[in-house]
């Protein structure tokens, strides 16, 4: 089976539980685990996969049919982000399946990490839905929702309740457990191996600062009189440098004026001067020895 795309498959009574994780793509292997999956009920667990692309979203739509052909009924739980995305995407995603459970995309601004919540649909009550409130695991502090709410859980006014949940928690439980509330909070899958490096999925994009008359330049996301976290008080400082005087210069000190430039004329009009000096000392010395 491709590096990039795992899959395994359990058994339990009528119940088969299949775990896919990594990148669907057009080198997925679902096609083979079609005749792994018997009539009755298939719970597919989602919650590591990283990625799916368009040619993924093709063959996840056909294996699926497939599945559901064979009179099986199929159980999405712990659906990623990336999965999310295509539910709210593709009309067919689904097919006639329901979501159990989907993670819901944090970000903490204190530790600097992207977090991802295992929700449960039955939870989110009716529309309008709006992110539970979550706590980072780490430094406890409330975190901030990822995305858009109205465009993220758009797909749960479609969404049909599970039957029998208690069947499908015994086979999570047994396959897949989770112990606690902290286990729910996990790093965001997506942030990890792409080329064998990590790869982060909020993009990286530099401020662009705005300006304001009365308090300089102001940075997004830093305080009056800084840019980017820089401190700045007056027209003509420079952005990096601390200063608390207008015009304070690098490797001054506060409160230090900087040095009176010389003007670059000076020294011809001390030339002029010494040269009428010595004109008038030579017409003195002519007048006085003509007596």
């Amino acid at each position: 089976m491709s590096q990039k795309f795992q899959a395994t498959v359990h058994h339990r009574d009528d119940v088969t539980y299949v775990k896919l994780s990594g990148v669907i793509d057009e080198d997925n292997e679902l096609a083979d685990l079609g005749s792994q999956i018997p009539s009755g009920t298939a719970v597919i667990d989602l919650g590591e996969v990283e990625r799916i692309n368009s040619c993924g979203v093709r063959d996840w739509v056909n294996w699926l049919s497939k599945i559901e052909q064979n009179d099986t009924k199929v159980v999405l739980v712990e659906c990623s982000p990336a999965i999310v995305a295509q539910i709210n995407l593709v009309n067919n995603f689904t097919g006639s399946g329901v979501v159990k459970s989907f993670y819901v995309p944090y970000f903490c601004p204190e530790c600097d990490e992207e977090k991802v919540l295992l929700v449960d649909t039955a939870d989110m009550g009716p529309p309008p839905h709006e992110p539970p409130t979550c706590r980072c695991d780490e430094c406890d502090l409330v975190m901030d929702f990822d995305d858009m709410p109205d465009s993220y859980f758009a797909f749960l006014s479609n969404q049909k309740y599970v039957s029998e949940p208690e069947r499908i928690n015994e086979v999570l439980t047994e396959f897949n457990p989770i112990d606690g509330e902290k286990s729910k909070i996990r790093s965001r899958a997506g942030t990890s191996s792409l080329a064998n490096g990590s790869i982060s999925s909020l993009p990286s994009v530099p401020s662009l600062p705005s300006i304001s008359s009365r308090t300089g330049i102001t940075g997004v996301g830093s305080r009056p009189g800084s840019v980017g976290g820089f401190a700045t008080t007056g027209v003509g400082s420079v952005p990096g440098i601390a200063s608390t005087h207008p015009g304070t210069l690098p490797g001054m000190m506060s409160g230090e004026r900087p040095p009176m430039p010389q003007p670059k004329s000076s020294f011809m009009v001390y030339v002029i001067v010494g040269a009428l000096l010595i004109a008038i000392g030579v017409l003195a010395f002519l007048l006085f020895s003509g007596r």
